[in-house]
């Protein structure tokens, strides 16, 4: 879908949701140069209306938007931005430009695996290198099934044991080669979630 610039006088509004988590976090303004560039660079640039000017978001602060996807709307006057923020969005020095968390640490219970999902998601479709977790996909789905049986020996000898520590330790290591395993397969933890609903009997 092309976007029609003309209904805004050349101007579209651009909400950048952040790639994982999903939370909205700023709304800014694009003309086709704008656009132009965020695809070309990979870093959101927006067109700002006061100053007149295009400007990238992190130019100055160095906290940047490195652009993942984006979507267009229905009526063709809308961009959703899909991005990775490299620090806190709003200039006031918060998350977001609506004053909420997206701090992940601060996430509980299956939030919280459902963020880690998609960070190797997003490691698996764009690699960064010194990552452990693309070292891990570079290895492939042998090496990385085998990663799980090893994390989950370790878990078993540790199971045996009464160190807390260490067995929650290893119980992480085997939750995180599992997603790393589900991703590489193409599954998501979601679809193992609804087989573990459909077995479920009161």
């Amino acid at each position: 879908m092309e976007i029609d610039f003309r209904k805004g006088n050349g101007l579209v509004p651009a909400i950048v949701q952040d790639a994982i988590t999903g939370k909205v976090l700023m709304l800014g303004y694009m003309n086709e140069e704008a656009y132009r560039i965020t695809k070309e660079k990979r870093l959101v640039t927006f067109f700002s209306r006061s100053r007149n000017v295009l400007w990238t978001k992190g130019e100055t602060s160095g906290n940047y938007l490195k652009l993942r996807d984006m979507l267009i709307d229905c009526d063709k006057d809308t961009i959703l931005v899909k991005a990775i923020p490299s620090g806190p969005v709003c200039h006031t020095g918060a998350d977001t430009c609506f004053g909420e968390n997206n701090r992940p640490q601060d996430a509980e219970g299956d939030s919280f695996l459902f963020y880690l999902q998609g960070v190797i998601e997003d490691r698996k479709a764009h690699p960064q290198e010194g990552s452990y977790t693309n070292k891990l996909f570079s290895r492939g789905i042998n090496r990385i099934a085998q990663k799980v049986g090893e994390e989950a020996t370790e878990l078993i000898i540790e199971a045996k044991d009464d160190n807390k520590e260490l067995f929650l330790g290893e119980a992480a290591d085997l939750m995180y080669h599992y997603l790393v395993l589900l991703v590489q397969k193409g599954y998501s933890l979601s679809e193992v979630i609804d087989v573990l609903k459909s077995r479920h009997k009161r």
